[in-house]
């Protein structure tokens, strides 16, 4: 199969890009309202945190997928003036030392650059997570065999605060990638997003999950980290956007080896796939917190020029 032909499913009038919806406010949980529901939001505080599936509200939030049982989720959260604002949430595969997916969303508060990124010059650059029990925990700044530590959430995609840029650099955000495809390849489709994210006049908010394929051994090249953690064989970044009540959304998939330069966007566009062909890919199921009249819709179908391609 030629996972790299374009996976459009071009509809009448292309439906996706003019669906209106009205049955899902875009606030979906900064306001404390889910689909018309109050839900508990955690006390505002600079904070880790972990918690089950069943009594956290982060995991109603539209950008967070659905989670593989056996794994564990966690966020990570700083203080923006008197609100508690999650950097991003991430679902931990211990099996295999390696977030299987980061979720992420730009919208006023997370869009802004205020800071830089974290000084290279740090004298530890890469943290050890202390979210996880410390037997899973990968060590600061620890080796990936000459591989390059890869941000799955960029740091450039946290430049709101210095608490939310520094969250970037656990290890739990980071993933072995191969030089060229990590400064380069997967930097490009990082630019695309992060430009689209804070560009208000293209979304009110845009959803982003990323990751590397991690659950089969098919698509694992190799364990490094003293052997326990997966380098994927294929890496990926699913995109929601909401722009007056109105959704889309589309996926990038890309194979995990070296090329040649940054690609051009005809290549980028290459990539191109639907939510639904990434879902069957990957066996996540993304956006599952919309309301199925949306979700059925938008996962389906892409129209590659709505979003600059």
């Amino acid at each position: 199969m030629n996972i790299f032909r374009y996976k459009y499913a071009i509809v009448a009038s292309l439906v996706v890009a003019a669906w209106s919806v009205t049955a899902c406010d875009e606030d979906d949980d900064d306001s404390n309202i889910l689909f018309g529901q109050k839900t508990e939001m955690p006390a505002a505080t600079d904070s880790t945190q972990t918690s089950t599936i069943s009594t956290n509200s982060y995991t109603k939030r539209l950008e967070v997928p659905a989670l593989k049982e056996g794994n564990q989720f966690y966020y990570h959260t700083s203080i923006e003036g008197k609100d508690t604002v999650m950097t991003f949430c991430f679902e931990y595969d211990f099996s295999k030392f390696h977030s299987r997916w980061i979720a992420l969303r730009f919208d006023e508060v997370t869009r802004p650059k205020v800071v830089s990124r974290k000084n290279n010059d740090s004298e530890v650059l890469y943290q050890h997570d202390e979210l996880l029990p410390t037997q899973y925990m990968i060590d600061d700044d620890e080796s990936f065999d000459g591989y390059d530590h890869g941000h799955l959430c960029a740091s450039a995609d946290r430049l709101y605060s210095r608490t939310a840029n520094d969250n970037t650099f656990y290890m739990t955000n980071m993933s072995p990638q191969i030089g060229s495809f990590n400064q380069q390849y997967w930097t490009s489709y990082e630019s695309y997003v992060q430009t689209k994210g804070r560009d208000a006049s293209f979304a009110d908010t845009l959803y982003v999950v990323k990751g590397g394929t991690i659950d089969s051994d098919e698509n694992i090249i190799k364990y490094v980290c003293k052997g326990r953690m997966a380098m994927p064989k294929y890496y990926y970044m699913a995109l929601l956007k909401v722009k007056n009540n109105t959704y889309s959304a589309m996926a990038f998939l890309m194979e995990h080896k070296t090329y040649d330069g940054a690609p051009t966007t005809a290549q980028m566009a290459e990539k191109i796939v639907t939510i639904d062909y990434l879902e069957e890919f990957t066996g996540i199921d993304f956006f599952h917190n919309l309301p199925d009249v949306i979700e059925n819709v938008v996962e389906a179908s892409v129209a590659p020029t709505a979003w600059g391609f």
